[in-house]
């Protein structure tokens, strides 16, 4: 790693991680992504072609990293073939074009399906993570040794902030499963490391959450969408979920009542939006009434809000449930590691380790260039993240956000900060230019 990204990464680890005027960072920015770039170009090939191409020789502006940028989408660019006809020495070969270090010497004799394959490569350190595969197709992303490190590192600093410091003083709910190769799952687990202690770390079931499942149930609601599902295909599907969903019930209950019986006591509760509407649904069936919760109780709620009907004032309703708690907000996503914190007055910070970018609509062109101050932004972000060195970190989201380019945030921080206003760019219009160039590199490398 480059001396300028450690700097940046040993700023980050200040008691007070967000007191670095953007002006101060900006030349540590940019002599790391300048050193990264160089280095990563020898380690992904695929990088190198782009930078030659789009004409890219040195960083001395942001706007020079835009057509670098890989889109989100390039870490689920494989074949969908090598995962249906279990091709997995195939998909190690996808993968490795992808990272600073070749994975096709594993041996996956054995592997029968996407998570198995993980599994193997986790054996045999490389740390990989997954989505979550909701829209059919998972990605993967490789981590390096030292990349796991700095993660759990960045974790253990910026949990909670500034509120309360993931010191092992509470119990710790998730409400979803324990096992899982996927990043939800791992986020969970690194929370509750942090929170909690393992006799007090509870999580809604020990049944692995399998990729398979997830990408199977993906694709047959596209299909039914799609109107490409047979009737008989509908019935059995419709089936297999009532019968998961029967078998889980009793197991949800239970454990929303050890929830509930320990509602006077410090606790981190974690979950998403619709989990959050089932413990306060199963609190009124026992008579328990909304704002019974220990004050000093964490919350955090977000997401599963796809394909699941709620109500339109479903935070609200949460919020109105839990009562005086503490309400910490995070910013983040599976391709970084650290994470952007949000403030007193609901502005997400962005630690000295990670360069923000906000780039229109099609990904082309940078909008928080350094001579824009004062200004709210809002198109597409993207990011450089310098903690992770397993592979180019350089990634354009589907994210739309509001970026305030000014000194200092309202909580009288220094900024720049992003406005919890973030959504997602709808299916027809999250198209990012560079995608199809990328994915051609890519199918290039394979052939080759």
């Amino acid at each position: 790693m480059d001396q300028a990204s450690r700097t940046l990464l040993e700023l980050g680890q200040a008691p007070e991680l967000y007191r670095y005027p953007a002006a101060e960072l900006l030349p540590l920015h940019l002599a790391a992504a300048d050193a990264v770039v160089a280095e990563r170009r020898q380690q992904v090939p695929i990088l190198d072609r782009r930078a030659r191409e789009a004409g890219v020789d040195r960083i001395s502006r942001t706007s020079d990293l835009v057509p670098l940028l890989f889109p989100h989408s390039t870490y689920k660019s494989y074949p969908a073939s090598f995962v249906e006809k279990k091709r997995w020495k195939d998909l190690a070969r996808w993968l490795t074009t992808l990272s600073t270090d070749d994975v096709t010497g594993v041996d996956f004799d054995g592997v029968t399906d996407e998570d198995e394959w993980v599994d193997r490569l986790r054996e045999n350190g490389h740390f990989v993570i997954a989505t979550s595969g909701t829209t059919g197709k998972c990605s993967f992303l490789r981590h390096s040794a030292e990349d796991r490190a700095r993660k759990v590192d960045a974790f253990a600093r910026q949990l909670g902030w500034p509120f309360a410091r993931a010191d092992g003083s509470r119990s710790y709910f998730w409400l979803g499963p324990h096992v899982g190769v996927n990043s939800a799952t791992d986020a969970a687990n690194l929370g509750a490391s942090l929170w909690s202690t393992p006799d007090n770390a509870f999580f809604l079931t020990d049944e692995r959450l399998r990729l398979t499942d997830i990408s199977r149930l993906a694709t047959m609601r596209r299909r039914m969408a799609d109107g490409l599902a047979t009737p008989g295909e509908i019935a059995a599907f419709e089936r297999q979920q009532q019968a998961r969903s029967a078998a889980m019930y009793p197991g949800i209950d239970a454990f929303i009542d050890r929830l509930l019986d320990r509602r006077n006591e410090k606790l981190s509760i974690s979950g998403t939006w619709a989990q959050h509407l089932l413990v306060r649904d199963r609190a009124r069936e026992r008579g328990i009434p909304d704002g019974a919760f220990h004050p000093e109780t964490i919350v955090s709620a977000g997401g599963g809000i796809k394909n699941v009907a709620l109500p339109e004032d479903y935070q609200e309703q949460v919020a109105q449930f839990y009562g005086d708690v503490v309400r910490t907000g995070t910013y983040g996503m599976t391709e970084m590691f650290q994470l952007m914190n949000r403030c007193e007055k609901l502005r997400y910070h962005i630690p000295p380790g990670l360069l923000p970018l906000v780039l229109d609509q099609t990904g082309e062109k940078l909008l928080n260039t350094e001579d824009v101050s004062g200004q709210v932004v809002e198109g597409r972000f993207a990011f450089v993240d310098f903690a992770i060195t397993g592979r180019w970190s350089g990634t354009i989201t589907s994210d739309r956000v509001q970026f305030d380019t000014g000194e200092h945030c309202l909580c009288g921080r220094p900024g720049p900060t992003i406005l919890d206003t973030i959504t997602r760019y709808q299916t027809g219009d999250d198209t990012i230019g560079c995608a199809g160039t990328i994915d051609g590199y890519i199918r290039g490398a394979l052939a080759s």
